[in-house]
């Protein structure tokens, strides 16, 4: 089996190769590679990466002209991985709010299900060092978002996910065009409402350990109004059954 771990950067040269070694340095069934899709990083997070991959045949570099988004470096990331063959595909932040550690998890639970989610609300809210503010916006966006699309999914908005590649290539990887909080919706909407089956792991999410959040006001309005287009674009698109899938209906 050949594992690809997709991770944006934009300025994380602070944390890339502790990243990069944890990530590494993780035991899982087959080949596990990396790689960074970096938009242009002033800081010269692309530098880093690059030398790393000149040493590590594992470690590996997209460099895109600039700042073009969290929800398009992972479609390039998706399509980079099924280009190349790779069987397992997981997306996470390079910040390490996402562990490491919880990779060989997610895969395992892959055994039963179509796509993984490292979920910060299966089990109660385990998320450590955020203000009580972004706390709730963070929990309440989640039951807003999964009352208007109708998609059992505790954390919507979660961007630490395993999937197996037959959901990507069958998810129009084309028409997703949205970012951040809203991309991450709308990927779990798409691959629902197209008959696989999800299944929620619970992780620890912990505020990122240097650099600058991604967050803005943009973000959380474009999520906010996307979820109504899913929810018309699932009653145009009602969710088949499907055989051989795993995981919570």
């Amino acid at each position: 089996m050949r594992v690809l771990v997709v991770v944006p950067t934009y300025n994380e040269r602070e944390n890339i190769e502790v990243f990069l070694d944890r990530v590494l340095g993780q035991k899982v069934e087959g080949v596990l590679h990396v790689l960074v899709v970096d938009d242009g990083s002033p800081d010269g997070t692309g530098d880093v990466v690059a030398a790393r991959a000149s040493r590590d045949p594992r470690v590996h570099l997209l460099r895109r002209p600039g700042k073009m988004g969290l929800g398009s470096a992972y479609v390039a990331g998706f399509r980079w991985a099924l280009e190349r063959g790779y069987d397992r595909v997981v997306q996470m932040d390079a910040d390490l709010s996402h562990n490491p550690d919880d990779i060989p998890r997610l895969l395992d639970a892959l055994k039963d299900a179509d796509w993984v989610i490292g979920s910060r609300y299966s089990n109660g809210i385990s998320v450590v060092n955020w203000p009580m503010k972004r706390l709730l916006l963070s929990y309440f966006a989640n039951v807003y978002a999964r009352v208007v699309t109708g998609v059992p999914i505790r954390d919507l908005t979660g961007g630490f996910k395993a999937w197996k590649a037959e959901v990507l290539r069958a998810v129009d990887l084309a028409h997703v065009s949205s970012d951040g909080y809203a991309f991450q919706i709308e990927m779990n909407v798409k691959a629902y409402s197209l008959g696989y089956r999800p299944r929620e792991i619970p992780i620890i999410f912990i505020e990122r350990r240097a650099g600058e959040s991604k967050m803005s006001r943009r973000i959380i309005w474009e999520a906010f109004w996307l979820v109504w287009a899913l929810r018309i674009w699932r009653l145009r698109h009602p969710r088949p059954a499907r055989s051989g899938s795993h995981g919570p209906a």
